[in-house]
């Protein structure tokens, strides 16, 4: 079965199931809105919100790193495309630790955080991470048809790839059956990954009549039929 994928900016675009974007002839993976500490920030604020959320999301970025290995295309590079850090108050020891451990596996990656709006409260991050940090918007090298972003607005002449919304799709009729997923959406202008993170909320865009939408469950990605087709 051929993976479901998409073309926009002269790059061929593979949506992944742990919710990161490859970009197979780059050899780079993009992933938004990671929010590394936002569950520690919310137990400081005396929050009951779940443990080992940091972990959590590390381990899907080591399963996508993974899964682009298997396929015989091993990443060079990761783009976080803003909020990779939540909060200032969410910088805690052991969030630092393990995710300079994290990166310590992975110091041969090329890391590049495209600032967000919460980058901007939480400081970039620790220097012996190594993640160079840029604003938006920007191309990466060899990329020129691209603009990766946090926020999702247009640049003229290039095709924006950013986060910051959540994006989601709601499937099923009845209510009690409905099943909000996280997606990607790709419009003529502008694709917006879903958040990266284990403790981010999803927002359910509008889908305009050229829009293709990815649905992304724990195992696949599934491309949906336009609003008024039949799936296949």
């Amino acid at each position: 079965m051929s993976r479901p994928e998409h073309q926009a900016g002269g790059a061929r675009l593979v949506p992944l199931p742990e919710r990161a974007l490859w970009l197979p002839e780059a050899n780079l993976m993009l992933v938004a809105d990671a929010h590394i500490g936002k569950a520690q920030s919310f137990r400081r604020l005396g929050v009951p919100v779940p443990e080992g959320t940091t972990a959590g999301t590390l381990a899907r970025l080591d399963a996508a790193l993974a899964r682009c290995a298997s396929q015989g295309s091993p990443a060079r590079g990761i783009v976080f495309l803003g909020d990779l850090l939540h909060a200032a108050r969410g910088r805690s020891a052991g969030t630092l630790a393990t995710v300079a451990a994290w990166r310590e596996r992975h110091a041969a990656l090329a890391l590049t955080l495209v600032r967000g709006n919460h980058d901007g409260h939480a400081g970039d991050p620790p220097a012996d991470w190594g993640v160079a940090c840029v604003d938006e918007p920007w191309s990466p090298p060899g990329l020129p048809g691209l603009a990766l972003a946090h926020h999702p607005d247009a640049v003229p002449g290039r095709y924006v790839l950013a986060g910051h919304v959540h994006p989601a799709v709601v499937l099923g009729g009845r209510a009690h059956q409905r099943l909000r997923l996280p997606c990607f959406h790709f419009g003529p202008a502008v694709g917006v990954l879903p958040a990266f993170g284990e403790f981010t909320g999803m927002h359910v865009l509008p889908r305009g009549p050229g829009d293709r939408v990815f649905a992304c469950t724990a195992e696949a990605v599934v491309a949906l039929p336009a609003p008024n087709q039949s799936a296949p």
